[in-house]
């Protein structure tokens, strides 16, 4: 792969890798040895994941914090040590008639800011270790609630045990989590049972490839570096000021740049030059890829 195809992977993840390995995997497929991503996927869920190619992987940081959106499959009346389907079952109880309309009323009051629990086995840290490798060391592990918002929640499909949700959700919602709580608003246990992640901010799974098909070649879901910046403020510089850019000096700043805030620096033709933070009426260069 040429230097200039530098930039944003949207990868389809298949069920049964971890991030990592796919990462590696499409890494290694287009012939780029690093790689890094803006948030993983547990081994079983599949969907997008944003990957970082090369230089890439700098401007990663301004992905992770984007609202994300998935369909999830739940099972009614159980409940596993994981919450989701790999743990071991902890737990059975009825769950009765359930009808679209209670389950409908019951996702009405997760809409909004709410607080959650996430899982025990999770990678939130605690003192500097992930809850998960305290929970697998036998220590007794409890989570501190998080705020997370659930922009949208819709039933898409009823079939007992099952139920399946599409979910419009801020990054740091955690799903298993959130199929915990549905279940016990509806006077019973839950657990996730599938789980496919559809889009991240603007970015979404129709756009993206698989690792089957970079490994025959495919060249597609790649999109350039300037693609990578799409919550940032952007101005675009001349050539004088891109000489000094890439020198990492300074330049001036247009005078409604709020002080210490973050630009896209582009060239006249469009090409990201820089991102950089605005200090004392300048900009001064934090990434620089000319």
């Amino acid at each position: 792969m040429p230097e200039e195809r530098w930039g944003l992977l949207l990868l389809d993840k298949p069920v049964g890798l971890t991030s990592h390995t796919a990462i590696r995997r499409a890494g290694r497929a287009l012939g780029i040895k690093k790689t890094g991503h803006a948030g993983t996927l547990d081994p079983l869920a599949s969907g997008l994941m944003l990957v970082g190619l090369g230089r890439g992987t700098r401007l990663l940081e301004f992905l992770v914090g984007l609202p994300k959106c998935y369909t999830a499959k739940i099972k009614l009346g159980v409940a596993t040590d994981t919450l989701d389907r790999e743990g071991i079952v902890t737990e059975e109880a009825p769950f009765g008639i359930v009808t679209e309309d209670a389950i409908n009323e019951a996702l009405k009051g997760f809409v909004g800011e709410i607080e959650q629990i996430p899982p025990i086995h999770s990678a939130i840290k605690k003192d500097g270790v992930p809850l998960h490798r305290r929970a697998r060391r036998g220590e007794e592990v409890v989570p501190e609630p998080r705020r997370v918002t659930i922009h949208s929640i819709s039933l898409k499909k009823i079939a007992l045990p099952y139920i399946e949700l599409e979910a419009n959700v801020s990054s740091g919602t955690y799903i298993r989590s959130l199929a915990r709580d549905i279940g016990e608003e509806l006077g019973t246990k839950a657990a996730l049972w599938e789980l496919r992640r559809t889009s991240c901010g603007p970015f979404g799974i129709d756009d993206s490839v698989t690792i089957e098909d970079l490994e025959n070649g495919a060249v597609g879901g790649i999109l350039p570096p300037e693609k990578m910046v799409p919550m940032l403020p952007s101005t675009a510089i001349d050539s004088d000021d891109a000489k000094a850019i890439a020198t990492g000096a300074a330049i001036d700043a247009p005078g409604q740049a709020e002080e210490g805030s973050r630009y896209a620096l582009f060239n006249r033709e469009g090409n990201l030059l820089a991102v950089a933070r605005v200090k004392d009426g300048k900009f001064k260069p934090r990434k620089v890829f000319i």
